[in-house]
């Protein structure tokens, strides 16, 4: 072994070490509890009791898709907008996108309580012109707001960073062959930087059908999605150990097929502008 083939193994060796301990362990865990019942015995009865826990997959998926077809719509836009800035401007708004990010996520979360709250500032605004107070928090509606905001910038960030490469001299030529503004958009800019959409979405998805903090605390006892369910059965002790191993398994099952999709469609993203 050659003295670069040696330094690329140390330097690889720290990687390898994580990835065992914090990926793979937890994973051979996981799949072991879930294929066995309480006494250590290869079992798929698991399996068989996941169809009571169907509402929150449901509801899972739901919010998960919800959110992200509201953050796609939020952020697109605003990358688009970016673009158009000067450099100095691009990086202040970059920077005010970044920035609820270096918070804590559980003070983000947090903080949707206090505005949101029946004692909350928008309850206490209203209060002063005699409206309310309004049922803001513990409903579904907030639990899907809670994932756009603390989820956005996932989306914003891949998708400039693609739109930012995109040549415009493309859209001036499509402008003088008589294209309007929107089918510049939907012809030559949006199938240039869907790849960053596929990414977007993705690490929008991805993190919202398997969130359970900001339900718990946005939604209350009204919204119980398959985060909530599986983190419920593993505070309940030994004994529902391997039926949330046996969900968890299924919601990455589900998480892998939802990535390979979008890494399916971010294949076909490569075919360039339809005029």
């Amino acid at each position: 072994m050659n003295k670069k083939s040696l330094g690329q193994n140390l330097l690889r060796a720290p990687y390898v070490l994580w990835a065992a301990l914090f990926v793979i362990v937890p994973l051979v865990i996981m799949g072991y509890y879930a294929l066995t019942d309480a006494n250590g015995v290869f079992s798929l009865s698991n399996f068989s009791d996941l169809g009571r826990y169907k509402k929150a997959f449901f509801l899972s998926l739901v919010y998960a898709f919800i959110s992200t077809i509201i953050t796609l719509l939020i952020a697109y836009p605003l990358a688009y907008f970016m673009t158009k800035c000067k450099p100095g401007a691009q990086r202040m708004i970059m920077i005010l996108t970044m920035l609820p990010m270096w918070t804590n996520f559980l003070i983000r979360t947090y903080s949707w309580i206090t505005i949101l709250s029946n004692t909350g500032i928008i309850n206490t605004l209203l209060g002063k012109i005699g409206i309310g107070p309004l049922p803001l928090i513990n409903r579904p509606g907030t639990v899907i707001l809670g994932m756009v905001y603390d989820f956005l910038p996932y989306m914003i960030l891949p998708i400039y960073n693609v739109m930012s490469k995109i040549d415009f001299s493309l859209t001036e030529a499509a402008e003088d062959l008589g294209a309007n503004k929107l089918r510049v958009i939907s012809k030559v800019i949006f199938p240039l930087s869907l790849p960053g959409v596929i990414s977007g979405i993705t690490m929008v998805f991805v993190p919202s059908v398997s969130t359970f903090y900001i339900s718990q605390k946005l939604g209350g006892n009204k919204t119980m999605l398959i985060g909530d369910m599986i983190e419920y059965l593993f505070n309940l002790g030994p004994d529902y150990y391997n039926v949330a191993s046996a969900i968890s398994m299924v919601l990455m099952a589900i998480i892998l097929v939802s990535l390979f999709i979008m890494n399916r469609f971010s294949d076909d993203a490569d075919g360039g502008v339809v005029i």
